[in-house]
């Protein structure tokens, strides 16, 4: 057993619940269950922390906070979402200011359901969360050493649910540069993506079947579209971009032209495109906070 499963640090935020989670993560800490007894210890600040756990609805009042926590933690990290409320939005899921479930704001892990969920359960999950925790550590160590081997293939539209699970992980360090989460990668619906596999070519990056990129695009004939170029933060400078990008070239080769976009404040972004071949063309006004930039790349033999 590693350290990370002997003394996990946890942090808990209430996101808009009833108290009745609250309590029963209160009192996982008393005499009763003591979980400090098995070195989990429970702390206010992030960016100390290996897993968040959260109750409650999310809503728009408090969306930002939780974004906010999430993306202070350091990687890898695990979300634990507790109760019916945390988990789908519950019996507030139809309020006209309730977003729904944590699912819908960050990335989710693993799911304690119940109203309210019961000491027993949550301490099920924190267990459960550490499994996570211990895989997405080993998946790192393993790429780091270059003893895994990264596939790149085509995605399915049952990768759907892990694609926008990463999707929304990747897209946070992009809404904290333009101080918006209101992007459209962090908006869109399982429902939503599924759909745009009947309409594109989805790629996925895996180590051991463990998704940690993705691209999607489709052509018009004339020229091919690519979007969403993701990868987990964690994976992030090993060159897994760099290879779905050219992947996803090679996969309409009678496109004689390509073409993207990103923000214009997302610098690490254009430099990375432009260091692969692309130039800017056009910007649009997307909001009073955000430029789109587009960029394009012709193939040699059809300039």
């Amino acid at each position: 057993m590693s350290f990370l499963s002997k003394s996990p640090w946890i942090m808990h935020y209430d996101g808009s619940s009833c108290n009745g989670c609250d309590i029963e993560v209160l009192a996982c800490l008393t005499p009763v269950y003591d979980v400090e007894r098995f070195g989990i210890i429970n702390t206010g600040n992030p960016k100390h922390a290996d897993i968040l756990l959260i109750t409650g609805a999310i809503n728009e009042q408090n969306r930002s906070v939780v974004q906010n926590i999430y993306h202070q933690m350091p990687d890898p990290k695990v979300v634990v979402a507790i109760g019916i409320c945390a988990s789908t939005g519950g019996i507030f899921k139809e309020c006209y200011n309730v977003l729904g479930g944590v699912e819908n704001v960050i990335p989710v892990d693993v799911y304690v359901p119940g109203c309210a969920a019961r000491p027993e359960s949550i301490i099920d999950g924190v267990v459960k969360s550490l499994a996570v925790l211990e895989e997405k550590h080993r998946s790192i160590a393993l790429m780091n050493s270059g003893k895994d081997v990264l596939a790149i293939e085509t995605a399915s539209v049952e990768d759907a649910k892990t694609i926008l699970h990463l999707q929304k992980e990747a897209y946070q360090s992009e809404a904290e540069i333009y101080g918006n989460f209101d992007i459209a990668p962090l908006k869109q619906t399982l429902d939503e993506i599924r759909h745009d596999f009947s309409k594109k070519c989805f790629l996925k990056a895996s180590f051991k079947n463990h998704i940690v990129g993705s691209v999607r695009a489709y052509s018009d004939g004339e020229t091919c579209f690519i979007e969403r170029l993701i990868v987990a933060p964690s994976k992030q400078d090993l060159g897994i971009g760099s290879k779905l990008l050219k992947a996803i070239e090679d996969r309409f080769p009678d496109s004689p032209r390509f073409e993207l976009f990103t923000g214009h404040k997302s610098r690490r972004n254009l430099f990375f495109y432009q260091k692969r071949g692309y130039s800017e063309f056009k910007h649009s006004i997307v909001c009073d906070k955000i430029t789109r930039v587009y960029l394009e790349k012709h193939r040699a033999e059809h300039k």
